[in-house]
């Protein structure tokens, strides 16, 4: 006889907020995978096993694919880079452009803490179909890339120098805003990880950066908002406690620093919303907060 959790409809409403938040933990490295599915396995919902629940939030990135990498209106390449004071030294990332001679506005894609993967890849595409010339890079360059599955993936980014890798990820801003395809007029964008590493870059970049759209990201220190001068356009998910709870003070050196900012909270989604490679996707916010991406972009970047 079949096991009756497998049976269970794999779809956020039908996933319980518990393991939602099992998930949580173990897409932040608090806890391994092996841990994940052994809690989950322990954890009785209607007096079964919540072990399904659990597995069908892993990634199914074939199924996710919205813009294929031979679709015509994209051209598109991996290509190497210097990267001094990174993890190595060079980096590598994924180059999208829309077809045409270009130059185009330029909009980079942080990925989340488990490098490159095929829905980071596929966001760079969705960006150079709406016209930007888009640049993933992928932090595990130094070690090798992206290992081909998240688990591993999530092992080596926690195993590399986190200030060389956002050091990584500045250069490759830097490179995109030079690039001979590029106007100069610099994006980013980025989600979960590399939506703090979003914030990291506005920081950094100062007025270099024209506009940023982190995705649940880790704030930056108070102390340093005052350096912000891109344009933000903050996402949040509703139920994402740990990120939601840094909003307040980001907010109020925000204010006091007379930034431009607007802030969207969606309502009953989960951390990871965008991703619709995993049952955590919400469709219709996914697709507004896209779209409130893209206007953004124009908006800042196009003039």
């Amino acid at each position: 006889m079949a096991d009756p959790a497998a049976q269970l409809p794999a779809t956020p409403t039908h996933i319980d907020p518990r393991v939602y938040a099992l998930y949580d933990e173990y897409c932040h490295g608090y806890i391994d995978r092996r841990e994940f599915l052994a809690r989950a396995r322990a954890l009785v919902i209607g007096g079964i096993s919540a072990l399904a629940m659990a597995q069908a939030l892993f990634p199914r990135y074939a199924e996710a694919q919205t813009i294929s990498f031979t679709d015509e209106r994209i051209k598109a390449k991996y290509l190497s880079y210097a990267s001094p004071g990174g993890n190595s030294g060079t980096m590598r990332g994924y180059l999208v452009q829309p077809t045409g001679t270009g130059p185009f506005p330029a909009v980079i894609v942080f990925h989340e803490n488990r490098g490159l993967n095929p829905y980071v890849e596929d966001v760079a595409r969705r960006l150079a179909t709406a016209g930007f010339l888009a640049l993933a890079p992928d932090g595990l360059a130094p070690v090798g890339g992206y290992p081909g599955n998240d688990d591993d993936g999530r092992t080596l980014q926690s195993g590399l120098d986190q200030a060389k890798l956002r050091v990584d990820m500045i250069n490759s801003a830097r490179l995109l805003k030079t690039h001979a395809l590029s106007t100069g007029k610099l994006g980013a964008t980025g989600f979960c990880w590399g939506g703090g590493m979003t914030n990291q870059l506005a920081v950094a970049l100062g007025s270099d950066l024209a506009a940023a759209v982190p995705y649940y990201g880790a704030a930056p220190a108070v102390e340093d908002v005052a350096k912000i001068k891109a344009a933000l356009l903050v996402q949040y998910a509703a139920n994402d406690e740990r990120i939601d709870a840094q909003w307040p003070a980001y907010e109020a050196a925000l204010k006091k620093a007379g930034a431009r900012y607007e802030v969207f909270t969606y309502e009953g989604t989960q951390h990871g919303f965008h991703n619709n490679s995993t049952p955590r996707y919400d469709e219709k916010a996914a697709n507004l907060s896209w779209e409130r991406a893209l206007a953004h972009f124009r908006k800042y970047l196009a003039a």
